[in-house]
């Protein structure tokens, strides 16, 4: 455990001070809009902007990290911004920081790109777990962070946005000053959206909810604590531990997930979603303890839906198409989270804040309608290798066209299909002796080339001359005799 945390612990610095900045703007720019009296409507706008830029990001990240580099792409966009956040202390134009919010979600997405890849590509098979167990830790524990600065701190002025921005600038350091540089190329995965729209339907509408309650959630949820009159360091004490119970969520789903029928488990997730979330749409008014609670348990509902929609997704889909599937399903993700806060907010203002929470029990029974399923459909759903959880090979046996039948998430037919045929193992022994052979009459050839050291066994040299004579000599009779003995 210690091992990975050791090696890693600059990105895993990186990683927390970059959330940070990140999980404090995003309630920063709601409470401080809200406070100014902007409508719902701009204000979902600007949230959305940010997942649009996040959605882009994730192609011009390719592009520009297979030019420059991983750590080149990330300081350029760290310093990209850092520069956007202290743009929105220099002017209160809604559309400039709506453009902002775009350039911050983009910059974002290829931080992200960078930080992900490199530890997957540093990572050895039997620690990546851990590692990216870790990850997560750090970016959780940052969001969280980023709301006990708020706490700490409930102006909304420029020193706010001050603090943002060092946040931002400091992430630099640690990445700037890792030796850890050799990092893989990064290859586009490609989008086969038609081919899922028709395979998976249902995952991926699940999906775009699934993005649209998340979306709403860090976008909106501060602006229904300010309707109910809590204070900034009260909105900021209930968003750490909002986001603090999907850290803790995080741990039991992983668990219950390798264990349990993970469609089930996401049914069970949404209907305890919805339930949760009515007395919050429900209540005009309440009290700030229960609000906690009651908040709490939604976030830990929220929050393990999109895990468990991706394992649910890889169990679907054939191992070929799972890096492909990853892209689409952040796609739809990244869709629903742009849809979400446009629409909560634009109801917001009529409605009222309570929305929020009447939209999340919406969205629950939405999922729960979308993941019925009859037992056959879940049986003819699933792809024959179904992910197991992971099992270590040496790294002898890797390349070895025996490993497949080693892997236990290979069926009997796919070993065949993998193995080579005998009489294809059979050539290969033939023309190797042949090469061999070969070899052997190539160095004869080049020995003869060079003159022989020492007496020459074909000259008949003197020593030879007087055996001849002596075998000569010797009679027949003993000659004989010798052969009968």
């Amino acid at each position: 455990m210690r091992k990975p945390l050791a090696l890693f612990f600059p990105l895993y610095t990186t990683t927390l001070l970059m959330l940070l900045g990140s999980g404090l703007l995003t309630t920063y720019i709601s409470l401080r809009l809200s406070a100014v009296h902007v409508s719902g409507a701009m204000i979902g706008a600007i949230i959305a902007a940010n997942y649009i830029g996040l959605v882009i990001g994730g192609k011009v990240g390719h592009i520009l990290i297979a030019r420059v580099g991983h750590i080149r792409a990330y300081v350029s966009c760290s310093g990209i911004i850092t520069a956007a956040v202290l743009g929105h202390g220099l002017t209160d134009i809604i559309p400039i920081w709506v453009v902002l919010r775009l350039i911050i979600g983009l910059c974002m997405m290829v931080q992200y790109m960078v930080l992900e890849s490199w530890l997957n590509d540093q990572a050895e098979s039997s620690q990546r777990g851990v590692v990216f167990g870790f990850y997560m830790v750090a970016s959780y524990l940052g969001m969280a962070l980023g709301q006990v600065v708020l706490m700490l701190n409930s102006d909304l002025g420029v020193s706010t946005l001050i603090v943002i921005a060092l946040c931002f600038a400091l992430c630099l350091v640690p990445i700037a000053l890792t030796t850890r540089t050799n990092v893989g190329h990064m290859s586009p995965a490609p989008m086969e959206l038609k081919f899922f729209i028709g395979a998976i339907p249902k995952v991926l509408a699940i999906t775009l909810l699934i993005g649209m309650v998340v979306g709403s959630f860090y976008g909106l949820a501060p602006i229904y604590t300010s309707q109910q009159s809590l204070s900034t360091q009260q909105t900021g004490l209930f968003m750490a531990l909002a986001i603090f119970a999907g850290l803790l969520a995080q741990f039991p789903l992983s668990w219950l997930s390798d264990r349990y029928n993970r469609n089930m488990l996401m049914r069970i997730n949404a209907i305890l979603l919805a339930v949760a979330a009515l007395p919050l749409a429900l209540l005009t008014h309440i009290s700030f303890p229960l609000l906690l609670g009651i908040g709490f348990i939604v976030s830990l509902m929220q929050f393990t839906l999109y895990p468990l929609v991706v394992a649910l997704a890889n169990d679907m889909i054939e191992p070929e198409r799972r890096v492909s599937l990853s892209a689409c399903l952040l796609m739809a993700f990244g869709v629903g989270a742009c849809i979400g806060p446009l629409a909560v907010g634009a109801l917001i203002e009529p409605l009222g804040g309570n929305i929020l929470y009447a939209f999340f029990a919406i969205c629950g029974g939405g999922i729960v309608a979308l993941s019925r399923t009859s037992k056959k459909e879940e049986e003819t759903q699933m792809a024959v290798d179904a992910p197991v959880p992971h099992i270590a090979m040496p790294d002898s046996l890797s390349s070895s066209p025996l490993s497949p039948a080693l892997n236990p998430a290979f069926d009997e037919q796919m070993i065949q299909d993998t193995m080579p045929a005998p009489e294809n193992v059979v050539e290969p022994l033939v023309e190797e002796s042949e090469a061999a052979e070969q070899e052997e009459e190539e160095e004869e050839e080049e020995e003869s080339k060079y003159p022989p050291q020492g007496a020459d066994p074909e000259v008949d040299t003197g020593l030879q001359r007087a055996f001849t004579l002596l075998e000569d000599s010797v009679p027949e009779e003993t000659t004989d005799k010798t052969i009968h003995k």
